[in-house]
């Protein structure tokens, strides 16, 4: 697990990296292709094919992820790395919620008062000069788009939740491969030849974000979620470091403080709402 939120966190800093040249679209057309590349690869070496039982959530969970997806890597290039990072890492509560809705799972009123607490976290890290004044606020819109992104991740894993009938890698699969159809007409339609570099910077963020999913696939089956998903916060921590290091980026406190609010109420939702 720690692995694998070191591999995301650096693929969020190839992409911040590429997001100052490259189109958004490109971004996620070659991330996704490259995933989709060696996810159907290990699916052809294990001679499973590519037929699911339940296409029709697999091609769902594929086009909320492709919202998800789009919205991060938006965050990522308007707003510094670890800000970007802690706002979707407030999809696990966002998550508990649309299971409830979605799935009957039971949610309380403590639950409830996690989540409200949680997008008190989120309002720190902003800093809306409303209520703290000042210019150091954050971009609103960034910041929004950063939240519609948590909600589409939220939806996709409570999708990935009804798809424990097939196999992580298809479910890579169907999810890399519908959002490099999807972002291609829109790459299309906005055309750019990265330099010779940036392909490499390119192929990183696809490569990273393979690893990060092979990781975390290994984790979730080898440690039980609530500690499994604890370490994966360590990706906060990584991307303040790799923002320090390629971007000058350095968070101030209450970055650390909403981040410290969201991952609390996180880790305090997994215990009282257990992942199963």
């Amino acid at each position: 697990m720690a692995a694998s939120a070191f591999f995301f966190a650096l693929m969020a800093g190839l992409a911040k990296v590429a997001g100052s040249v490259v189109p958004l679209f490109e971004i996620v057309f070659a991330r996704s292709f490259v995933v989709a590349v060696l996810a159907g690869a290990a699916l052809l070496k294990s001679g499973r094919g590519f037929r699911g039982a339940e296409t029709r959530l697999l091609l769902l969970r594929g086009l909320l992820g492709f919202g998800a997806l789009s919205c991060f890597y938006y965050a990522v290039v308007h707003l510094p790395l670890a800000d970007a990072t802690v706002i979707h890492f407030t999809n696990p509560v966002y998550t508990a919620f649309i299971a409830a809705m979605v799935l009957g799972e039971r949610i309380g009123v403590s639950e409830a008062v996690l989540g409200v607490f949680s997008l008190g976290g989120v309002v720190m890290v902003a800093r809306p000069a409303l209520i703290f004044g000042g210019t150091n606020m954050l971009a609103p819109g960034a910041v929004l788009v950063g939240l519609c992104g948590a909600l589409f991740s939220a939806s996709a894993y409570v999708t990935v939740r009804r798809l424990r009938r097939e196999p992580p890698t298809l479910v890579v699969f169907y999810f890399a491969t519908v959002c490099t159809l999807l972002s291609l007409p829109l790459l299309v339609l906005h055309p750019a030849l990265p330099e010779p570099h940036m392909w490499l910077v390119l192929l990183g963020v696809g490569i990273a974000t393979y690893l990060g999913q092979w990781f975390i696939t290994w984790g979730f089956r080898l440690e039980r979620a609530g500690r499994a998903s604890a370490v994966g916060y360590l990706q906060i921590v990584f991307a303040a470091g790799w923002g320090w290091l390629l971007f000058h980026e350095v968070p101030d406190l209450w970055t650390w403080l909403g981040a410290g609010v969201i991952v609390g109420s996180t880790l305090l939702l997994v215990r009282l709402h257990p992942i199963r």
